[in-house]
Parts: C-alpha cells; sequence; structure tokens
C-alpha cells in the first residue's frame, strides 16, 4: 500500500508564488512517476506536470509551462511543485498523485493524497 500525502497550500494573491510537497511511503516505494493534477470547481482533474523519478525528466501542461516546475527528492520520496506568477485561473484542489507512467488520465493513477487547496485572489 502507498501513502501520499500533501502539504503547502493556501490563499495568495494573484502574482504570488506557492510551493507544494507531496511524500510518498510504502514498503518497498517503487513508483517511477510521481505527478500532480488539480481540480477546480465543477472542472475535471487535469494534470499539471509530472516527474520520472529515476531519470528527472517532466512533463508540464502548457496551461503552466513557464510558471510551474517540478522537482524530486529522491532520498526522500518527495516531489515538489512551484508555482510562481499565479493567477486566479490556478485555484483548484491540488493532488499529488503516484503512478508507473506518466498518464493525462486521473482515472490511470491508482494512489492519491488527499488534495489541497490553492486558492488565488485577484
Amino acid at each position: 500500500q502507498v501513502q501520499v500525502e500533501e502539504t503547502g497550500g493556501g490563499l495568495v494573491q494573484a502574482g504570488g508564488s506557492l510551493r507544494l510537497s507531496c511524500a510518498a511511503s510504502g514498503r518497498p516505494f517503487t513508483s517511477p512517476v510521481m505527478g500532480w493534477f488539480r481540480q477546480a470547481p465543477g472542472k475535471e482533474h487535469i494534470l499539471v506536470a509530472a516527474i520520472r523519478r529515476s531519470e528527472g525528466t517532466t512533463d508540464i501542461a502548457d496551461s503552466v509551462k513557464g510558471r510551474f516546475t517540478i522537482s524530486r527528492d529522491n532520498a526522500k520520496n518527495t516531489v515538489y511543485l512551484q508555482m510562481n506568477n499565479l493567477t486566479p485561473e490556478d485555484t483548484a484542489v491540488y493532488y499529488c498523485t503516484v503512478g508507473r507512467a506518466i498518464f493525462s488520465n486521473y482515472h490511470s493513477y491508482n494512489y492519491w493524497g488527499q488534495g489541497t487547496q490553492v486558492t488565488v485572489s485577484s
């Protein structure tokens, strides 16, 4: 069983920054991919960013490219989502997930955190 826990959400003004963290645990934790989805009110889950833990290669959604960065610390089984120049359109619940490959389909992942709210005020 894999446990996933996010931290770091909150309220920020437009143009501000937030850093989300996601720690995964389980014995052994071998999932090759960790990533972030977000879900705005009334909308579907959207893949924001994902990283291949071994190579460090990333997939970033076009809507956040240049503003968001995903990184990892494999020793801690942790990934980070650095979000800069936030806009009200980034307001959503952000969910961390782990998986065997990078899929854009939310249903392709088996393990999820509880989500953390990010609210960007104008």
